[in-house]
């Protein structure tokens, strides 16, 4: 612009006409210069230009942009190319080393360890311990300053090595049968102890767990033994303990061998750790202050961390209980593998049985011994004060038509008797209920329930909750510090229901891993909701989480089931029987394509059943024939879903096969209204 003004100046008579101002960038855009401006003038008259101003087309052309400030590169783009590629494989290269380097240095110091063993059966724990070793060096050192040999008679006759297999043996006997100290000391050897020793072994590879269990056999699953074991035709693998799974697979009852278990005397011994399992034996009084418990025959154990997995006891009827010998005699009360040993052979020795309880077990125990019976002719009663079957789970329609499910298999099914009777009349049991009902059969069982086992509250000073019972325990399982609570017999705290106590399998297996995890410092809270399931025979089966009452309002959908919707269906297709582990694979997500009605209709093929409280949420939801929707279930119960919103939630568990399917039971259903 100065340039403008200065050139008007010397030329007073450009004022008068048009001026053409060119304004072009620098041929070198270098920063700090200012553009350079061109003016070309044009006079209106007949005269032209003077003759030192230079054409327009000559102004642009020197004016033009050139690359000249662009740096060229030296070489062909090959050769770039090739050398950046070698400076990133020596980068690479670095790294591995590095990371190598790394990895070695934690092997050796101990901090990760390889793991393999081809067969677990032939697997002998490595008895190195320092403690042993320092003895056998004394030893050897004691013999040679008295003159004596390096060798040593073996106790069968033969000569062993000193520092061989021989003293080895030598130490192990010396060692008392129970150790008195343990890391980790699980007291109770059922599913719950099996989710945290499994637990423990997982975070922490070395660790030492000693289990104390009441029963004569090593951790083992329950659900078996009121299902598929009564449905195994053979003989040679009942009496190993196996079943057939619903799709035929076969499998044992026991979560490990007995030989998974190290012996406990060397347990403390062990360099790389072990799980030791110390059978029919009984913890009768614990200190949590002084961290040690004590066993019956009189033993003393300390602990660093401690796990209380006690389960429960079968329930008895006082009229059972007070009854004379003989009755006793023929009476099981129905829960570990010695019960159903006990069962197994009064079964096949009777002409009838009884089964008191409409329950869980009672239920599924009738059908599968109703299905027995249609081949050996076994009469099979089954007494219980409700209206139908699982009464006081099931909606009233649902639990009638289960009780003509039984009666189906063979069951004589007496609803609404309490038995109030028995005698031994004739060498038969004879049952009396206060209705004036009476049955002689050869054998009772009695399957009325659990009771929490917390004899150990009373002489350990620990709390107990009186409504649910139980064990009280924080949000992490823990009673005490560094004593944890799991399965049966925890009362815990739900953050969605309140204060719970579960009796089931899915439970024990959750709240086991968690105490576990905790007991090797991993403080997490339990925020599982638990499922449970049951099977009438692998034709009939559902799900359950929540609060699960009959006496709670109910709002129910139901569909035509097919095939696929029994529990012999689910298992071939996934290949699991316990579906506390198939439905962890569910998809989380379902979509239904038709709109979902309540049928008014005996044929309850599948659907779902949701439990209302006195505020019209959810707090328990069911699943007829519906399997590996869990995942949905618990999301719905997680959210609060309401009445007015239950149809409308009913589609994500995808209960249709087809959209003609959901039209033609939505006819069904306005017809029917």
């Amino acid at each position: 612009m100065d340039k403008i003004c200065v050139l008007r100046k010397l030329v007073p008579s450009l004022r008068s006409n048009s001026v053409r101002v060119l304004q072009t960038l620098p041929r070198k855009p270098l920063i700090g210069l200012t553009p350079q401006i061109s003016v070309h003038a044009r006079c209106m008259g007949s005269h032209g230009p003077p003759a030192h101003w230079k054409p327009m087309k000559q102004i642009c052309l020197e004016n033009k942009n050139h690359m000249d400030c662009m740096p060229v590169p030296q070489g062909s783009w090959q050769e770039s190319y090739d050398k950046q590629q070698r400076k990133w494989n020596l980068m690479l290269a670095a790294g591995v080393v590095a990371f190598g380097i790394t990895y070695f240095i934690l092997y050796k110091t101990g901090c990760i360890m390889f793991f393999g063993y081809d067969d677990y059966k032939t697997f002998k724990y490595k008895v190195a311990g320092a403690e042993l070793h320092a003895k056998t060096v004394e030893k050897d050192e004691e013999g040679l300053q008295q003159g004596g040999s390096d060798k040593s008679e073996d106790p069968s006759g033969g000569v062993a090595e000193a520092t061989g297999e021989g003293d080895k043996a030598t130490e192990a006997e010396e060692l008392p049968n129970i150790p008195s100290h343990a890391q980790y000391l699980l007291v109770g050897a059922g599913t719950a102890a099996f989710g945290a020793y499994r637990a423990i072994k997982a975070r922490d590879p070395k660790a030492k767990i000693l289990i104390i269990g009441e029963e004569d056999a090593v951790p083992y699953m329950r659900p078996p033994l009121s299902k598929e074991l009564w449905f195994n035709e053979n003989k040679a693998e009942v009496e190993r303990l196996q079943f057939r799974q619903w799709n035929g697979k076969k499998r044992s009852v026991h979560y490990e061998p007995q030989e998974f278990f190290a012996d406990p005397k060397t347990l403390n011994t062990l360099e790389n750790g072990g799980i030791a399992l110390l059978s029919g034996k009984k913890v009768v009084k614990l200190d949590a202050g002084n961290k040690a418990v004590w066993l019956a025959s009189g033993e003393k154990i300390t602990y660093d961390k401690c796990l209380l997995a006690p389960g429960g006891k079968p329930r008895n009827l006082p009229v059972l209980a007070t009854a004379s010998a003989e009755v006793k005699e023929r009476t099981v009360l129905y829960r570990t593998i010695s019960d159903f040993k006990q069962l197994d052979n009064l079964v096949d020795k009777s002409d009838s049985v009884a089964i008191i309880g409409g329950g869980f077990l009672g239920s599924e125990l009738a059908c599968a011994l109703g299905r027995k019976a249609k081949k050996s002719g076994l009469k099979v009663y089954q007494l219980f004060p409700e209206s139908g079957n699982m009464g006081k789970v099931l909606p009233e329609y649902l639990s009638k038509w289960t009780t003509r499910k039984v009666e189906n298999e063979g069951v004589e099914v007496l609803s609404n008797h309490s038995v109030n009777k028995a005698d031994f009349v004739d060498g038969k049991v004879v049952l009396s209920t206060k209705e004036g009902k009476s049955v002689n059969v050869d054998c009772v069982v009695a399957a009325v329930g659990l009771e929490p086992n917390v004899e150990l509250a009373k002489s350990s000073n620990l709390e107990i909750d009186d409504s649910n019972g139980g064990f009280l325990v924080n949000a992490e399982l823990e009673a005490r510090r560094d004593l944890w609570v799991a399965g049966d017999a925890a009362c815990f705290y739900d953050v969605k229901l309140g204060r719970r106590r579960v009796e089931h399998h899915d439970h024990a297996v959750v709240s086991g891993r968690l105490a576990g995890e905790n007991m090797t410092g991993a403080a997490k809270p339990y925020w599982h909701q638990s499922m449970f399931w049951s099977d009438l025979g692998p034709d009939v089966g559902y799900e359950a989480i929540g609060i699960v009452d009959s006496s709670l309002r109910t709002v129910a959908v139901f569909a035509t089931a097919s095939e696929k919707d029994t529990p012999k269906a689910v298992v071939e297709e996934t290949g699991e029987g316990l579906r506390s582990e198939t439905e962890a694979a569910a998809s989380p997500v379902a979509k239904s394509q038709g709109k979902p009605s309540a049928l008014d209709s005996e044929d309850y093929g599948k659907g779902i059943v949701f439990y209302l409280n006195d505020k019209a949420s959810v707090v328990g939801i069911l699943l007829w024939n519906t399997f590996n929707k869990m995942p949905i279930a618990r999301q719905v119960l997680r959210d609060g879903a309401r009445n007015e919103d239950l149809y409308e939630v009913a589609k994500l568990f995808d209960i249709y096969d087809s959209l003609a399917d959901a039209v033609e039971d939505e006819k069904e259903a306005s017809s029917s209204s």
